[in-house]
């Protein structure tokens, strides 16, 4: 299982938002790109980073950040926000993403998330974010009347590198992951899930990677890590 730490960008700062309360912002770090290569030194795989301000205005807002990251560290970095166009993905893939995260463009416009898929193969993941089962989009301010399991249904054998499945009422709330709803999304899929949002503990870690059988293939960790309620070696060694 790959073990995602989070990079979520506000104002240019590393932060941690609480149940995708962008009032509710705790910064972490004004330096991003350092952030970035602490967690290459800890010995992660690979990074997650979210442009908050990007999926609120629906457009990548956070660049001169993204970019920093992108040149301070050499793991793979995918990256989500804002990002809604294939204009956009591409350029994002050619400054050297390795994979783009469309979230409230899969939900509203899911045609356009399979022709990326088949212009980008493997470059594309789909980012589902969701209250009560519900899909939220832009920037978590909408909900849906669609549940997370149907939309990830629209994107079978589209060639989708994978779905970020988060419990937005869980997300930097340290609650613990949604174990039951993460196994459904996944159970029902043949597209390989990576949970986010409520790792409070080793605990939930262990938790999620017991569901590697049903197709959960990583998790993301924001607000333990940076708390140090979770230890880097530990996650990192996982």
């Amino acid at each position: 299982m790959i073990i995602f730490p989070a990079i979520d960008l506000k104002n240019g700062h590393c932060v941690r938002l609480y149940k995708g309360d962008m009032d509710q912002a705790t910064i972490f770090n004004d330096n991003p790109a350092a952030q970035a290569r602490e967690f290459e030194s800890q010995g992660f795989k690979y990074l997650h980073v979210v442009d908050l301000d990007g999926a609120a205005s629906g457009n990548s807002v956070n660049e001169k950040s993204v970019k920093e990251i992108l040149s301070a560290v050499k793991i793979p970095v995918q990256l989500g926000g804002g990002i809604r166009t294939i204009a956009a993905i591409e350029k994002w893939i050619a400054l050297g993403v390795s994979r783009v995260i469309l979230g409230t463009v899969a939900a509203k416009n899911p045609e356009l998330v399979i022709e990326a898929c088949k212009k980008f193969p493997g470059k594309i993941v789909v980012g589902i974010d969701a209250k009560h089962g519900m899909v939220a989009t832009e920037g978590w301010v909408e909900t849906s009347e669609i549940t997370a399991l149907d939309l990830a249904k629209k994107f079978e054998n589209s060639g989708v590198a994978a779905i970020v499945y988060t419990d937005v009422s869980r997300d930097g709330a340290l609650e613990g992951v949604d174990i039951e709803g993460t196994k459904h999304l996944a159970e029902n899929l043949s597209i390989p899930v990576i949970a986010s949002g409520g790792v409070a503990s080793i605990r939930d870690v262990k938790q999620v990677k017991a569901l590697d059988k049903v197709g959960v293939v990583g998790l993301i960790v924001g607000r333990a890590l940076y708390d140090k309620m979770v230890d880097a070696k530990d996650l990192a060694s996982l």
